[in-house]
């Protein structure tokens, strides 16, 4: 896989979660513990994706 696929699929993947916090957000009955992942899970994608541009910028 090159960077720039990599790069792609970490922003499709980061698209989603923002889709999905934004849905349970907008849910009552979701549970905060589940959002607080969510949020995680996104950092961590956009941190990944921070550093897959910095690679590239050597």
């Amino acid at each position: 896989m090159t960077i720039q696929a990599h790069l792609e699929s970490l922003q499709k993947k980061h698209g989603a979660l923002e889709e999905k916090l934004h849905d349970a957000l907008a849910s009552p009955s979701v549970d905060d513990r589940h959002i607080a992942e969510l949020k995680r899970l996104k950092l961590r994608l956009k941190d990944e994706m921070e550093r897959v541009r910095a690679s590239t910028r050597h």
